[in-house]
């Protein structure tokens, strides 16, 4: 199968969430499966600068777009990189200025990129290449399937929310200075609320939606979590599919992990002590090997649950037990965090912004891995932990629910038990889960039974690779079906 995947980031080139992860993972686990794929992406400075692109060469003179040639770094998948010096030579976050907000011309950018993905896949810039599918990615790519739906023989498409909170929402201005087809202007297109929206163009028209869990694919046909779009998401819900996102289980391999000190696999749990004293050492906290270490690596945000950690800092700073976190987000969050760590030295520490080193060693060497989202679509460090040998103490929610098993009696006599959930986004139903893993903790025949069982987890591309394979084919059918 031929398949273009276009996206706004993909790791290593750039990255500011899970969306990267996917784009650099999920191109290279279909291609090891012998497919033809192909990705765009903004040609941003940030992510050329420095790599092996060369201009490819197109028909058409200057009416023809920009595009440099080269491959995912660490694989054979060729990328295509747009570029525009006025849309994506600026450096710094792809979507945000230095204000934090978001580039005034955002609308304008992915616009372009979305034109030139059509002209791609409809094989007019010479590259005699036409994909049998294009996979769009989030709302940057969301006019895609729109554009493609008046073409006649046209591939056929897909579209995955990563996370239904970005839509891509403009003032009708936008819609007007973009000459869009009038036609699209409609609550059944692209009119949401009298304003554009972007991620309505891939949930409207594309043969076939995913998002990256199946209790995410569930979660958003409701009220809670649908951001307006349920009734759409309830309405096309035969087309909608809920896939894991994997982990590259190569690159994270506690066995030859090159940012931890000292390796281990499911045979050498013991060596974990060793890593929490590194842990322990490298936060400025007391070594004891026997005392709970829990961990946060994640933003400080509200929808992670920062504010359920906040509220039961006074009850965990009374048990015997040291936290570590790295993260950033809402100042406030930042701020009270960093005076609990004033208040307590020798039992919480708080490294603000992401380090790589110091998460993957969080995940090699603490006991319980916090993750009390709200909501999550899939989320990743749930996955990295288990892999590691970390228990995952989450809330019932997204991916979380769907990578996380219990640990309830049951479980634990089955041994499928993989960590600890939690049912409400509380800080009281956040304590109990705390004070279960706790307990857990202090049986450590058990808890040796609960960390092997997340280890021998397969949360490998591979898996959803296939999966995805099935949704190109029933986005083909259903595209010939009309």
């Amino acid at each position: 199968m031929k398949i273009l995947f276009v996206t706004s980031e993909a790791y290593p080139l750039i990255k500011t969430g899970g969306l990267a992860d996917v784009s650099g993972s999920l191109p290279i686990a279909l291609k090891a499966l012998g497919h033809d794929v192909r990705i765009l992406i903004p040609g941003y400075a940030s992510a050329i600068a420095g790599r092996d692109f060369t201009p490819l060469r197109l028909p058409g003179a200057s009416k023809s777009p920009s595009l440099l040639e080269g491959k995912l770094p660490g694989s054979e998948v060729p990328v295509y990189g747009l570029i525009d010096e006025a849309y994506f030579g600026r450096t710094g976050n792809p979507y945000l200025g230095p204000d934090g907000k978001p580039w005034p011309d955002n609308a304008e950018r992915f616009s372009l990129l979305c034109h030139v993905a059509v002209d791609l896949a409809m094989n007019r810039l010479g590259l005699e290449w036409k994909p049998d599918v294009v996979h769009c990615n989030d709302w940057q790519t969301g006019l895609i399937a729109a554009l493609l739906n008046d073409e006649p023989q046209r591939p056929a498409t897909v579209f995955t929310i990563h996370n239904l909170a970005y839509q891509g929402v403009f003032p009708h201005e936008t819609f007007v200075r973009l000459r869009l087809p009038g036609r699209f202007w409609s609550p059944t297109a692209l009119e949401f609320y009298d304003q554009l929206s972007f991620i309505k163009g891939g949930l409207v028209f594309s043969d076939r939606i995913s998002t990256v869990s199946p209790t995410y694919a569930q979660e958003i046909q409701g009220q809670e979590f649908g951001c307006g779009l349920e009734g759409l998401l309830s309405h096309r819900q035969d087309r909608l599919s809920g896939i894991l996102n994997g982990i590259d289980m190569e690159a994270w391999n506690p066995a030859k992990d090159p940012y931890l000190p000292i390796h281990f696999d499911i045979k050498l749990l013991t060596k974990r002590k060793e890593l929490k004293a590194e842990l322990q050492k490298n936060f400025g906290l007391p070594v004891n090997p026997d005392i709970p270490l829990l961990a946060w690596v994640g933003r400080l945000v509200g929808q992670k649950g920062t504010d359920l950690l906040l509220d039961i800092m006074p009850r965990l700073m009374s048990l015997p037990l040291q936290i570590v976190m790295i993260g950033s987000g809402d100042t406030r969050y930042e701020q009270s965090l960093q005076h609990w760590g004033k208040l307590f030295p020798e039992r919480f520490a708080i490294r603000l912004g992401y380090d790589e080193a110091g998460a993957r060693l969080v995940e090699a060497g603490t006991d319980l891995f916090l993750m009390p989202s709200r909501f999550e679509p899939c989320g990743l460090n749930q996955l990295y932990s288990q892999r590691y040998g970390a228990v995952p103490l989450v809330r019932r929610a997204g991916g979380l629910a769907d990578t996380v098993v219990d640990s309830t009696p049951e479980t634990l006599k089955a041994g499928t038990a993989t960590g600890i959930v939690f049912d409400d986004a509380t800080p009281d139903a956040f304590y109990e889960a705390v004070e279960r893993g706790l307990n857990l903790y202090a049986k450590p025949a058990t808890w040796k039974k609960i960390q092997r069982a997340g280890m021998e987890k397969d949360f490998s591309w591979e898996i959803s690779a296939r999966q995805y394979v099935d949704v190109y084919a029933q986005a083909q059918s259903d595209r010939l079906r009309g």
